[in-house]
């Protein structure tokens, strides 16, 4: 039996087709305005040992790294200082492919990793996505349309009505986007290599495993 095969979208497309209201800014929507304000994390002293150890002339070494670079070199140490671990009521799944058919249009898209509720290593409730890319623009690979493609399919897998977190990185900047029915918000971006944007990017890290374990969890 032939695999089916899905089209590559870009945000405006995806606009378009599912009717989605597209909202900017960390005080535009109440969801991400109670995410997003919040101080800066304060780190304990092994925390600040990492903080440093990858922050260490970091403004010149990320302009040099390749995708699993960034990924192996910052991005993983950041998820550790964002307490983001697996427990028994959820895991974190990397390279998952997910995909469903929404409104008529077959969606499918690989997730470079996500937060979910899940058996051994097949994801069951998505909450949150995180995608990665080296490069700010590169046409071929749209990291905000893929969140939004994951949000399309996990609303409809999950059927539970609960609103959708991610996080977007191109190069040095850190998006993060929510989404609930219909209407999406893109937060300011956070320049990694600024320690004080990276220290608030940790914080809104941790703060969704609060928002996770409060609200999200059945």
């Amino acid at each position: 039996m032939a695999k089916k095969k899905a089209k590559i979208y870009d945000e405006a497309e995806l606009i378009e087709i599912f009717g989605l209201e597209r909202l900017g800014g960390n005080d535009a929507h109440p969801l991400m305005k109670e995410w997003t304000q919040i101080s800066a994390a304060t780190l304990i002293p092994s925390e600040e040992y990492l903080f440093d150890y990858i922050t260490e002339d970091l403004v010149n070494k990320i302009v040099g790294w390749n995708e699993e670079m960034l990924k192996m070199n910052f991005i993983s140490p950041v998820l550790i200082l964002g307490h983001i671990k697996e427990t028994k009521a959820y895991k974190t799944y990397y390279e998952n492919t997910i995909e469903a058919t929404v409104d008529g249009y077959f969606l499918k898209t690989k997730a470079d990793m996500m937060i979910a509720k899940g058996i051994l290593e097949r994801p069951k409730t998505p909450y949150f996505y995180f995608q990665e890319y080296k490069k700010v623009k590169e046409p071929k690979r749209d990291v905000t349309a893929q969140v939004l493609e994951a949000f399309l399919i996990s609303q409809e897998n999950n059927k539970n009505g609960k609103p959708l977190y991610g996080c977007t990185v191109s190069g040095k900047f850190w998006e993060f986007m929510i989404m609930e029915h219909r209407t999406y918000c893109i937060s300011k971006s956070y320049d990694c290599t600024e320690k004080e944007d990276l220290l608030k990017i940790i914080a809104i890290l941790r703060k969704f495993k609060v928002i996770l374990e409060t609200t999200l969890l059945d």
